[in-house]
């Protein structure tokens, strides 16, 4: 059927809704209505007409789809029988088929239940067998077989060994209690039996024997009691080593004897560890090491109360606190300190000096055993895994960052293939509170107190140094000898937290003591030299002020190169890869690197006493070396004059002699560094007015050649004097107006200032200026 003749089927089924949608004529009572109503009944009626006109058109498509229907009959009633008869065959035979396997699914559990009464009947009798062999095995003391019995009895299944078939088959006259009771009677009485042994061969330090009982605590599962009894052991064998044969008076007695201590520790780890994880499995030693650990707390505890007293510690604390260089007036300053004489008659530096080797020496000692633990137990750890098959790292949990902030607060997170668990044992430990609080409320104000007192020590006892050329005083080196050393110590103290915290005290120092001492020093030179100026003194006074201020600045700049070269040797020092685990290196990396922010305090604090040394000296005497140096010069020339000026080049001589009496002495007092910002200044200072006095002259052509000629060997004059290449950029402008007075006459300004390919400095206005200058 075509979709024609369905849209018209469609509508005429439409219609009838139409009409009763349509108002009843039965309920009109106007001429209007009913005509309205007519005239709408009249126009369904023709709808209705054409739909049957075109119903009627298409009757040929209907007739052909009808007639492929009818064809189809035959075949489906074809289809049905068929499908009838093959339904019939197939039930039949499904019927069967049903029979047979709910027969065999029958015999399918019947002979599973018959397998599990036989498997369990076959454990039971295990279980009954174990039991009896274990009985005999401990009444004739072989306690290898009756461990393994007793491992067969609790390889069992606990539902069986408690099950009610059990407790009725295996008792007997001799045992008859339940079999669950029976056999922890029996572990309770090998348990004893193990421990007694162990213990006695730990006592007779029988190696064999106890290596035998150590490994049957697992097999019976006393596996914990096992580790707890092993643990006994090995922290017995710390308490009885040799004790430390030097006196107490020995600056190294402590050092030595927490040195032994962690030692030993250190040795039990490492040859008992492969023993422990043979027979307990992987990760087991953590239990041995936390009871090392704990009597590492004990010894330590007592060591550092023992050093405490027998070296003053408190007094000596007291006396650094009260000093004149207390750590609290080294964070909390916003001048530059005074640097003031020692009065602490009681405090010897060199005493402080041993007290803090001493200390740090005791806290590497500590962060080298807390590396070694963290780095044994992380290789057990990665073993373990790549034994199981898992051959990429697992999830360590936490980041570094989250750990270590329970030692210090604001530490930069870091990656880390460290077990938090691992790291949280040993930080956890009351040794390693102990040394934490030793460093922050011992080493780090004795320290500063110590590494402040040198520094005024060699600002006080600073003298030339003659041996330097240039000149400076003995100060840059005897301080950085001292920091170096102060911050070697401080490495080797193992702490990131406190290396971190003493760097910015150090920085603080050097900012402060030092450059600050330097900085007064430079004030005082021309202060003093005020004081005295009516002595009568004169030239010999100025040149006398002029050293000692040059001196100065060359400390500041010796004392950069010496920071940078400190901070680079710092980066290399074995202590960080000795001390520090590998995810800790970086971070201690960057802190050494932070030191290298002194030396831009150092070279503002050098910019500043070089302006000032040229703003008082050379200044004033180079506002009139352009005027003299062309005073009656003309560049209006003939060839007569232009031979005259060749012959007897005045500027260049005039310049020459002038600049080497401004420069004189200079060169060979400053540093390299301080000399180049020096001559940098009084370039800039020349270069200026020479443009400007330039522009006031007038040039022939053979004027303009001369004045190129001039500014080329005074150009050449000054580069001579120097080893820095940037002469020539100084005068650029200069250089861009002389290209431009010795322009042709017949050139144009604006083509060549387009395209000549030159960076111009000078303004198309400026450059025509110039060429306006030509006569």
């Amino acid at each position: 059927m075509s979709m024609s003749a369905v849209n018209i089927l469609n509508e005429n089924i439409t219609a009838p809704d139409d009409l009763q949608l349509h108002k009843d004529p039965r309920t009109l009572t106007s001429l209007n209505e009913i005509l309205s109503c007519l005239s709408w009944y009249q126009s369904v009626e023709a709808e209705l007409s054409n739909s049957l006109t075109e119903l009627l058109s298409n009757r040929q498509s209907i007739d052909k789809s009808l007639h492929q229907l009818d064809v189809l009959v035959p075949r489906l009633d074809e289809l049905h029988i068929e499908a009838t008869n093959f339904s019939t065959k197939v039930s039949a035979t499904a019927q069967t088929a049903e029979r047979v396997g709910g027969r065999v699914r029958s015999l399918d559990e019947e002979m599973r239940r018959v397998g599990e009464a036989a498997e369990r009947v076959g454990q039971v009798m295990e279980l009954k067998s174990s039991l009896a062999q274990l009985q005999s095995c401990i009444e004739n003391k072989d306690w290898e077989s009756a461990a393994r019995c007793c491992a067969r009895a609790m390889s069992l299944p606990f539902e069986v060994i408690s099950g009610p078939f059990a407790e009725s088959v295996v008792p007997t006259a001799e045992s008859h209690l339940p079999p669950a009771q029976t056999l922890q009677a029996a572990r309770e009485q090998l348990l004893s039996i193990f421990r007694s042994h162990f213990e006695q061969a730990s006592r007779e330090r029988n190696a064999a024997a106890t290596t035998r009982y150590f490994k049957l605590f697992p097999a019976i599962g006393w596996e914990a009691e096992g580790l707890e009894a092993y643990a006994s052991f090995v922290v017995d064998l710390v308490r009885v080593r040799a004790p430390t044969s030097a006196k107490t008076s020995s600056p190294l007695y402590f050092v030595t004897a927490l040195t032994a201590l962690l030692e030993s520790v250190a040795m039990i780890v490492d040859h008992h560890q492969p023993v422990v994880e043979k027979y307990y499995g992987a990760g087991k030693m953590t239990t041995v090491i936390k009871r090392l650990l704990d009597e590492c707390d004990r010894v330590v505890g007592h060591t550092l109360s023992s050093w405490r007293e027998d070296r003053s510690v408190k007094r000596k604390l007291l006396d650094v606190s009260s000093s004149s260089f207390s750590i609290a007036s080294a964070t909390s300053r916003k001048q530059p300190s005074q640097v003031l004489p020692q009065d602490d008659d009681d405090l010897d530096p060199r005493e402080i000096d041993k007290l803090l080797s001493e200390v740090a020496g005791m806290s590497g000692r500590w962060y080298l055993f807390r590396k070694f633990l963290v780095e044994q137990l992380q290789d057990e750890d990665v073993e373990e895994d790549v034994q199981s098959g898992r051959v990429t790292p697992v999830s360590r949990g936490p980041n570094r960052e989250e750990l270590q902030s329970q030692i210090n607060d604001g530490l930069s997170a870091w990656g880390s293939a460290i077990h938090p668990d691992l790291l949280q044992l040993v930080e956890s430990s009351r040794s390693h509170q102990e040394f934490d609080e030793l460093l922050m409320t011992c080493y780090v104000p004795m320290e500063t107190w110590y590494t402040r007192t040198i520094i005024d020590k060699a600002h006080r006892m600073s003298t030339l140094d003659l041996s330097q050329s240039p000149v400076t005083t003995t100060t840059p080196d005897d301080v950085f000898y001292i920091l170096k050393t102060v911050y070697s110590r401080v490495l080797s103290t193992g702490s990131f937290k406190h290396i971190e915290r003493m760097t910015d005290l150090l920085k603080d120092i050097m900012d402060y003591d030092y450059a600050g001492g330097i900085k007064k020093k430079l004030d005082d030179v021309y202060r003093t030299a005020g004081n005295t100026a009516g002595v009568g003194r004169g030239e010999k006074s100025e040149r006398e002020c002029r050293t000692s201020f040059i001196t100065l600045l060359n400390d500041l700049d010796v004392s950069s190169s010496h920071m940078e070269r400190l901070t680079k040797d710092l980066l290399g020092h074995q202590t960080i890869t000795q001390l520090f685990l590998e995810a800790e290196q970086p971070q201690i990396k960057r802190i050494i690197s932070s030191l290298t922010g002194s030396v831009a305090k150092f070279r503002s604090a050098l910019k500043a006493g070089v302006e000032q040394l040229f703003n008082q000296l050379m200044r004033p005497k180079l506002r009139t070396l352009i005027p003299d140096v062309f005073k009656e010069v003309s560049y209006v020339l003939d060839e007569d004059s232009y031979a005259t000026a060749e012959q007897q080049d005045i500027v260049r001589k005039r310049f020459v002699k002038t600049w080497e009496g401004l420069v004189d002495g200079y060169k060979d007092a400053f540093t390299d560094n301080n000399y180049r910002m020096l001559f940098g200044l009084a370039l800039d200072v020349v270069a200026r007015p020479w443009e400007k006095y330039i522009l006031t002259l007038h040039f022939s052509e053979l004027g303009a050649v001369r004045f190129d000629r001039d500014l080329r060997s005074i150009t050449a004059y000054l580069s001579s004097q120097t080893t820095f290449g940037d002469i020539r950029e100084k005068f650029v402008r200069l250089q861009q107006i002389s290209s431009l007075l010795n322009l042709d006459n017949e050139e144009d300004v604006d083509g060549f200032y387009s395209g000549s390919g030159i960076s111009w400095t000078l303004s198309l206005h400026d450059a025509k200026s110039v060429v306006a200058l030509k006569v």
